[in-house]
């Protein structure tokens, strides 16, 4: 959609521009301009938008302005850009209307340089960048309307596609054999993944995708529930396919030992038979539309998959299978909360009991996460001053002007490409080995966008309007690419500028050439700074974003621990979407460590297998989190005040790991303690009780799972672990 509206408004901006009979120069400032108008603005309310962009017009008039007034100044034009850049940068602490306005400013100032603006062609540029912010607002809120209903609806539509080709990975690994199974199951790893990628794009986006916040909240948890039924799915599958029962680690870790093969699940079996109908009629129902949903046939098998949630329905087999089942049970519920959630009541004729039910449950959930809201609605306070931002203006600043300096050297007309480049390594990074993988992936998309520039300059020779078509191509390409490969997205990036060099007849292979030496140069000086310049090595803040994660899940543990035991707990769904959030911006920062040019394999390997156990923990305590907000108005669930003394080795061993992580050495006395199965733990504290039921297993099982997580992360963190008789040992640590 950012591709479809960038481009509807260049296009916009081109035809006017030419039914005014404007020169080449004034056609492509106007098109740089409106694509920064379109781009830059990221306000998530309509209104909000419309502000954004009118105060981004005078920005972008000063900056064109001062551009051509210090055209033929030298040293007070570099100042001014230095100062410009800092304080672009600067103004990304004061949320997206900062960002958006420095960015159009330091954008607008470029494409001056860019132009050769000078102080007569000034009106005309104006009056063009009026008229680009103007085909903006034009095709944004006319053209290509984006409405919470629309959002909603596509959010829907991504998530749903994606859980449908997780259950038809789940169903290709009931089927495979011995010789296919590793494959079957990478695939489920692959879609997992997505999965949850997709879930988190949904809750970041869904205040602009809902009317209210309310509603967010309701979605959001309903997506949740989705996530956590389909990914715990796979593991019982898993689980059913083996000699024993899987561990949820084989879900998250890449290239991981399969658990060994079992009997349990045979390919011609008919309770095999049943299970591979079922997971169809699971994938029927996710990706069937509600408006096809006409008929007793969809409400039969909607009835069936809820039926095996209560106990006579499920089939004769062994207690794992039938877990299985139990699970596509669960998955049915999560798809009717999401769709009951989004399209609202449904037709109930053909409801039986167990349907009812299920749909009690959710209505019984909609209040109270509707109560809960309301509560909540006062919580958000004003946010300080944040120190990195000050510390990334700064070395970006730093950085251009070490490129000014070398880009002068290279080229008096074009030094300002090695300014860009030093800003753009910048742009969402927070590390220096951040900064040094963004900066090589600049330069390989750049060295490979130069040798399809030099092709497409030859083949466009003097045809305008075709160039400016490729232009039009190649912007859609850009932001389509940009969330999946940078280098890819610099590609597309440096094709689509040799074009305008070529319609500003001032294209040759020698231009593009220096392109490559000023982009080099421009990542070099990035990189240099951010060594030099209040510096934040990779380690360091991934070890930051470790303490975070590490917090974050024993939160949500506690939380939802106490809630199970019978305390009150409040926002275990806020609890839980900010563990998920943490994490992503830690599988973010490794990347560094991990990215196949790292000479230090070792390394790799362990940060891989860190954050695998880290997503291995985050999924079993969303588990627990979601089974301990059913407690209040469900039937099945019930309080059990001896998990708290269950969970309180988990938490105290979060504790412990969190501590060595903020101690930074390796002379912290805290240590990881294991023991006895925390199922046994409870009978100790009851003995002669009855056998926990169902759900009460199932939370057992998570915590049991969590623990074990947790101790898992002492080796990497080289923090001691005593085992039940006393000793102790020390955790190595590779990274």
């Amino acid at each position: 959609m950012a591709g479809l509206r960038t481009v509807g408004a260049v296009a916009l901006t081109l035809a006017v521009l030419a039914l005014l009979r404007a020169d080449v120069s004034h056609m492509v400032a106007g098109s740089m301009a409106a694509m920064v108008a379109t781009f830059a603005v990221k306000d998530k309310q309509r209104r909000e938008q419309a502000v954004t962009l009118a105060l981004g017009l005078p920005v972008a008039l000063t900056a064109m302005s001062l551009g051509a007034l210090l055209n033929t100044h030298v040293v007070a034009g570099d100042l001014f850009f230095i100062a410009l850049i800092f304080a672009a940068v600067y103004s990304r602490r004061f949320g997206d209307r900062g960002m958006a306005l420095g960015l159009i400013g330091f954008q607008i100032y470029f494409v001056s340089l860019f132009v050769r603006a000078t102080f007569s062609a000034l009106p005309g540029l104006c009056g063009t960048l009026a008229l680009a912010f103007a085909c903006s607002a034009v095709v944004r809120f006319g053209l290509v309307v984006e409405t919470p209903e629309r959002i909603l609806g596509r959010l829907r539509q991504a998530f749903r596609a994606r859980l449908a080709q997780l259950v038809s990975a789940q169903i290709e690994l009931l089927d495979a054999g011995p010789a296919r199974v590793e494959k079957a199951l990478e695939d489920v790893r692959l879609h997992t993944a997505r999965l949850h990628e997709t879930a988190l794009m949904i809750q970041g986006r869904l205040d602009e995708g809902t009317s209210d916040s309310a509603t967010a909240s309701l979605v959001q948890r309903r997506v949740a529930d989705a996530e956590i039924a389909a990914e715990r799915l796979g593991v019982l599958l898993l689980s059913a396919k083996s000699a024993e029962g899987a561990d949820t680690l084989t879900l998250h870790l890449p290239n991981a030992p399969l658990p060994a093969a079992g009997d349990r699940l045979r390919a011609q079996d008919d309770v095999t038979a049943t299970l591979r109908r079922d997971l169809h009629a699971l994938r029927l129902l996710v990706v069937r539309p509600v408006s096809h949903d006409r008929g007793p046939a969809v409400a039969h098998l909607r009835n069936r998959l809820l039926g095996y949630r209560d106990e006579e329905n499920l089939p004769r087999a062994s207690a794992a299978v039938q877990d299985v089942f139990r699970g596509i049970g669960e998955a049915a519920r999560s798809v009717l909360g999401l769709r009951l959630a989004v399209d609202g009541p449904q037709d109930e004729s053909d409801d039986t009991p167990a349907t009812t039910r299920s749909r009690e449950e959710l209505d019984a959930e909609d209040v109270a996460i509707a109560g809960a809201e309301e509560k909540e609605q006062d919580d958000d306070g004003p946010t300080g001053l944040k120190r990195p931002t000050t510390r990334s203006a700064v070395q970006v600043a730093v950085g251009s002007a070490l490129a000014i300096v070398g880009g002068e050297f290279l080229s008096s007309q074009r030094w300002y490409w090695a300014v860009l480049t030093c800003w753009v390594v910048f742009l969402n990074t927070a590390s220096t080995g951040e900064i040094l993988v963004k900066g090589y992936r600049r330069l390989l998309g750049t060295v490979l966008g130069v040798v399809a520039g030099v092709a497409l300059a030859g083949l466009v020779g003097n045809h305008t309007w075709t160039a400016f078509a490729l232009v039009l191509l190649f912007i859609f390409a850009m932001f389509y690419t940009a969330p999946l490969s940078y280098a890819l997205m610099s590609f597309f990036v440096t094709a689509m500028l040799g074009l305008l060099y070529t319609l500003l007849n001032t294209y040759s292979p020698e231009v593009l050439v220096l392109r490559i030496a000023e982009t080099a140069l421009g990542a070099t000086c990035g990189v240099i700074a951010a060594v030099l310049i209040l510096p934040v090595n990779t380690d360091r803040r991934t070890d930051e974003l470790l303490g975070t994660v590490l917090s974050r899940l024993g939160d949500v543990t506690d939380a939802a621990v106490e809630q199970l035991s019978g305390e009150p707990a409040l926002d275990l769904l806020d609890k839980a979407r900010d563990l998920d959030t943490a994490l992503d911006a830690l599988r973010s920062s490794t990347q560094p460590l991990t990215h196949p040019i790292t000479p230090l394999r070792a390394r790799r390997q362990t940060v891989r297998y860190l954050v695998a156990l880290l997503e291995t923990c985050a999924y079993h305590a969303r588990s627990l989190a979601a089974t301990a907000e059913l407690l209040p108005y469900s039937k099945t669930v019930a309080a059990d005040p001896r998990l708290k003394r269950a969970g309180r080795r988990i938490a105290d061993n979060i504790g412990v790991l969190a501590a060595r992580v903020e101690d930074e050495g390796e002379d912290s006395e805290g240590v990881v303690e294991t023991g006895a199965s925390l199922a046994s733990m409870l009978e100790a504290d009851t003995p002669g009780a009855t056998r926990p039921d169902r759900v009460t297993s199932r939370v057992l099982r998570h915590l049991q799972r969590l623990d074990e997580g947790v101790v898992g992360l002492a080796r990497p963190l080289g923090v001691s672990v005593s085992s039940p008789d006393g000793e102790s040992s020390r955790g190595r640590v590779t990274s």
